[in-house]
């Protein structure tokens, strides 16, 4: 074997191996869960310059399926002092003593190399957007569970007031009943009403405490060690956001979702132009220097240097089908990136949509339902007075105490609802999140 195919074989070789609340309380609840948060970032930050380091990591992988690599005006200058091998002829057999440098340079022609980094950034983008869309995904659902709790407060309260109510009427009933004015009914029936009333209290309590221990893990808190003080919302100046009937088209841009599958069907398209440069051949520049000697004290002197330089274009020959199955594949695959964005923006649509019309509907049905109550109240104060006047039994009052209750319930309960139903508009708008915080590379 003579010095050039050493030379070269050397080259091959190295170029293989290198191939390889109130509001204020909502807000400390919300500020607690972006600290819990931060607990879980680690991964999605990995994971983010995972993407990242793609663009840059994808750049040698084609070298692991090129064949035919043929070189091209290749410049090379052998070491002096190779082992075993030296001007004279003569063969010494002392040591292998090499340090070599190499670089390898691909030139983009087909802009293969800039498609991959542009494809890494927008699933790095896509991944961060996926995240914005967790993050509002948490806050909303601490908001709906703040203000279910608050909901229930106000529920405690009005069961509370009526248990009081209940007792009284039945201190009046044992009264008259003591003076031979009432029959025995009339006690056992106020009874049964306390009581029912005492069991709607208790489970009102239990549906509280599931919404406070919700909350407390949302914040990263321990459910046992985590209370919130009773806050009821009031029914007559409920403080509910004013929001327009109509909203812009342009809000959905700051949904997160909607920019993570726009992303993701960017990625999509570079995948195909990625595809489609794998017709097309590779053009690399390739340099190795260094010395080598056959023992340390002729390695390093200028005789032992030695370097190669040249060009090297690789093409695929053959492979059976192979690159048009992967370019097909990216275009199906692309195509469904598209229709997944289509149908995540029509889902969009719909639930600003629907949403808007909740608002609006309970608006309506919060002025008809306060009516309600107030006639159940008027109809409720006439039969005690009619029962107090001995003109009517005391089950007319049973009937629209319970009715009175359960339409001052339905006020709550409606209020409740316009509550969920803002939040869940805030969030069908993106919650304030915008484009632009996603992360921007060069």
């Amino acid at each position: 074997m003579t010095n050039l195919d050493r030379a070269t074989t050397e080259i091959d070789a190295d170029h293989v191996r290198d191939s390889n609340i109130g509001a204020a309380r909502l807000h400390t609840l919300n500020t607690f869960t972006f600290a819990h948060e931060a607990e879980h970032e680690a991964a999605i930050v990995f994971k983010l310059l995972v993407h990242v380091a793609l663009g840059r990591g994808m750049l040698d992988d084609h070298r692991a399926v090129r064949k035919h690599v043929v070189p091209v005006g290749v410049v090379i200058r052998d070491s002096n002092n190779q082992p075993y091998v030296n001007i004279s002829g003569s063969n010494t057999g002392e040591g292998n003593f090499v340090l070599p440098f190499d670089l390898d340079y691909e030139i983009d022609l087909w802009g293969r190399i800039r498609r991959t980094v542009a494809q890494s950034r927008q699933e790095a983008q896509a991944s961060a957007a996926d995240l914005a869309t967790s993050r509002l995904s948490l806050h909303a659902e601490l908001a709906i569970d703040y203000f279910d709790l608050r909901s229930d407060d106000a529920q405690r309260r009005l069961l509370d007031d009526t248990v009081m109510a209940y007792q009284s009427a039945l201190q009046l009933t044992e009264d008259r009943y003591n003076g031979g004015a009432s029959p025995l009914s009339d006690v056992t029936q106020a009874r049964t009403q306390l009581q029912a009333a005492q069991v709607q209290d208790t489970d009102v309590a239990i549906q509280r405490a599931m919404y406070e221990h919700a909350i407390a893990v949302l914040i990263g808190k321990p459910p046992a060690l985590f209370t919130l003080p009773p806050d009821p919302i009031t029914v007559d100046s409920a403080a509910i956001p004013a929001i327009p009937g109509m909203l812009p088209s342009q809000l959905l841009e700051r949904r997160p979702d909607i920019a993570s599958a726009e992303r993701n069907m960017a990625a999509a398209n570079e995948e195909i132009g990625i595809a489609r440069t794998a017709y097309y051949p590779t053009l690399s520049l390739s340099a190795v220097a260094g010395f080598a000697g056959t023992s340390a004290l002729n390695w390093f002197s200028w005789p032992s240097r030695f370097f190669a330089v040249g060009p090297t274009m690789s093409q695929t020959l053959f492979d059976h089908g192979r690159r048009r199955a992967v370019s097909d594949i990216a275009v199906d695959q692309y195509d469904a990136t598209v229709a997944f964005y289509r149908q995540t923006t029509l889902t969009a649509f719909q639930q600003v949509e629907d949403n808007l019309n909740a608002l609006h509907n309970l608006e309506i049905e919060a002025r008809q339902q306060r009516d309600a109550t107030a006639s159940a109240q008027q109809s409720l104060d006439l039969f005690n007075t009619r029962y107090e006047g001995g003109v009517d039994t005391y089950l007319q009052v049973i009937t629209w105490q319970t009715a009175l209750l359960q339409n001052q319930r339905n006020d709550i309960y409606i209020v409740q609802r316009r509550f969920e139903a803002s939040v869940l508009l805030v969030k069908a708008l993106g919650g304030g999140w915008d484009t632009s915080q996603l992360p921007q590379h060069p």
